[in-house]
């Protein structure tokens, strides 16, 4: 086989996780009506390295967006990292008065001693992350950290919106249509809470 050939190879093996999750509606979960979503778990948070300490219960009454993502990803540095600072500009007024909250987990399953604190640290910083930013919590013995296990994420980047009810109305691995989500998110702050 040719080198071409090989590289083409590996290139199409290597785009397929974020490729695959783009194109494929398996990897898509809603976006659900109210009354179809389920309540969203608490996360479980080993350290917040950006922001006060917050949870799933504190954040009722506001549309949260949780962005799992690990710092030395393709996808999350392609899409989901630049996309929630874009909503950091695009909803400063809402994040401002306590409607919307963006929170990135840093959901580490593979290559742990790479991704420590302290670069995570590093990277908050170089990318300019205004928002809280927590470690998914790594228990003794599990391969995957819990927040990870709890929402059933199957890889990063993954994103899930969540209502003023603290229920998941959206929750999608890879890619997807940013101004549609953009819309989703207005629309969920202009729902009245039910509880």
């Amino acid at each position: 086989m040719n080198r071409a050939v090989c590289l083409l190879i590996a290139f199409v093996l290597l785009s397929l996780p974020f490729a695959s999750a783009n194109a494929d509606s398996r990897y898509q979960r809603g976006p659900f009506s109210a009354a179809e979503a389920k309540p969203a778990p608490e996360w479980t948070i080993s350290e917040w390295i950006r922001g006060p300490k917050t949870s799933i219960a504190e954040l009722k009454g506001q549309v949260v967006v949780i962005d799992f993502f690990q710092l030395w990803c393709p996808g999350c540095k392609r899409f989901s990292i630049p996309l929630m600072s874009h909503w950091e500009k695009e909803f400063a007024r809402e994040i401002a008065a306590g409607k919307l909250k963006l929170v990135s987990i840093h959901t580490v399953f593979e290559g742990h001693s790479y991704q420590s604190n302290d670069r995570l640290k590093a990277f908050v910083s170089e990318k300019k992350m205004e928002h809280p930013v927590g470690v998914d919590l790594q228990e003794k013995g599990q391969r995957l950290p819990r927040t990870m296990i709890d929402y059933r994420t199957r890889g990063t980047p993954e994103m899930s919106i969540i209502d003023k009810n603290g229920n998941i109305r959206f929750q999608k691995l890879g890619g997807f249509d940013v101004e549609w989500a953009t819309g989703f998110v207005r629309d969920l702050l202009k729902e009245a809470a039910t509880g």
